[in-house]
């Protein structure tokens, strides 16, 4: 007998966890039920996320805002939640923006910040069997921490039965994505049901993907938005003088070094004796003078950082003007699209549609496709009682509590 659970998705973007669920791998248990999922629906306001949604056929996509989705649905082209096909599981990865550790945390006090209710009426709404819910991990000290614990209180006691839920703080290198990202993934499990869901164990621990390893692997066939920024012969110069890990802050120190100090420093640049022995010290100097930023405030970390070959890179973000655009370790440029997609884990087939800077938005707002899929096939082995490896939920510190 197949038991399907019925996924629908709010804020669904260009399909980074759509594209798990459809990835994710059914279970059969002991009575012969077989627990898949099939990927209905997906709700976002980008209309370029929607289309490259629909363009991969994971279930069909509706541009709209979430909150007018599951409210009104004149504004959604006549759709809402009541009207579409019904589903028995939820995922939604709310917007991030006022919780990310990256610039300011507004918190709730941010225009994105109270997003989450949509997931919440929506929620309230379908009475799914399970949800999952994805956010930044910088949620966890918004406000002080009483956003988080808020959240959480409202998704427990959601729909008409309630949630049991497991949070934790999921590092996706630790599970085979070739990329340093960490969000809390919320998996409520409806409290009828009569299963726990567990923390599936990482994969990865060990033995992390670099993005040498992952980006140096030949495309089988040509391949959509690998477009090269022309980077300026200052933005190349400020490249040449950054070795791997290294971002525009470290051409400062080379300038408060010594002669000396300054090429070991850069000796760890692979294109050194090619590149930069050659140069007098003089000219190493007054070239770092003439490419290096001039700038005291918001001195962010990845700012003109390179990857470094042997590791995952650093997370691969949707939005940032010059210096975030994640630089390749060697080359004097910033990574495509496609290089970016890969680091998230989306197979090179995937079809983006937008401009440029409109798709790296989507694949740096993304869920990495892999990582959602380990997800989703620990929700299907829990409904089959399958036993998996698992760890402990990272955060255990939660106590329903009126604010």
């Amino acid at each position: 007998m197949n038991k399907t659970f019925l996924l629908g998705e709010l804020f669904c973007g260009p399909g980074g966890m759509a594209l798990g669920a459809k990835l994710s791998t059914p279970q059969k248990s002991a009575g012969s039920e077989t627990y898949s999922i099939s990927h209905v629906w997906g709700v976002d306001k980008d209309p370029n996320a929607v289309e490259t949604y629909n363009a991969n056929g994971l279930g069909e996509g509706v541009e709209c805002d979430a909150i007018a989705f599951i409210d009104m649905g004149k504004t959604c082209k006549h759709k809402t939640i009541a009207n579409f096909q019904k589903i028995t599981a939820l995922a939604f990865g709310f917007p991030c923006n006022d919780f990310s550790s990256v610039g300011i945390k507004k918190g709730f006090q941010g225009k994105f910040g109270n997003l989450y209710k949509a997931g919440v009426k929506a929620i309230n709404s379908a009475d799914p069997k399970w949800f999952v819910a994805e956010n930044v991990s910088g949620i966890h000290s918004a406000n002080s921490g009483k956003a988080f614990t808020k959240i959480l209180s409202e998704l427990e006691g959601a729909g008409n039965y309630g949630y049991n839920l497991t949070i934790n703080l999921y590092k996706f290198e630790d599970y085979g994505v070739a990329q340093s990202r960490h969000r809390y993934i919320i998996v409520g499990i409806r409290k009828d049901q009569n299963v726990k869901f567990e923390v599936p164990a990482p994969t990865h621990i060990n033995a992390h993907i670099s993005v040498e390893e992952k980006l140096s692997e030949p495309y089988k066939l040509p391949v959509l938005n690998n477009e090269r920024t022309i980077q300026s012969s200052r933005v190349a110069d400020r490249l040449l003088f950054t070795p791997p890990w290294k971002n525009a802050w470290f051409l400062d120190k080379l300038l408060d070094m010594t002669p000396s100090s300054r090429r070991i420093a850069l000796s760890e640049s692979s294109w050194y004796i090619a590149k930069i022995a050659p140069l007098s010290d003089e000219e190493i100097v007054n070239r770092i003078k003439a490419c290096k930023l001039n700038c005291t405030k918001a001195r962010m970390s990845h700012i003109y950082r390179r990857l470094h070959p042997n590791k995952p890179a650093y997370t691969i973000t949707g939005s940032g003007g010059g210096g975030t655009h994640v630089y390749h370790w060697e080359e004097c440029r910033a990574l495509t699209n496609r290089e970016r997609a890969r680091l998230q884990s989306f197979p090179d087939d995937f079809i983006f549609i937008g401009a440029k800077e409109q798709v790296r938005k989507q694949i740096g707002m993304a869920v990495p496709p892999d990582g959602a899929k380990i997800i989703f096939d620990a929700i299907l082995m829990t409904f089959a009682s399958i036993k998996y490896d698992f760890v402990e939920a990272s955060y255990q510190k939660y106590k329903p509590k009126r604010l």
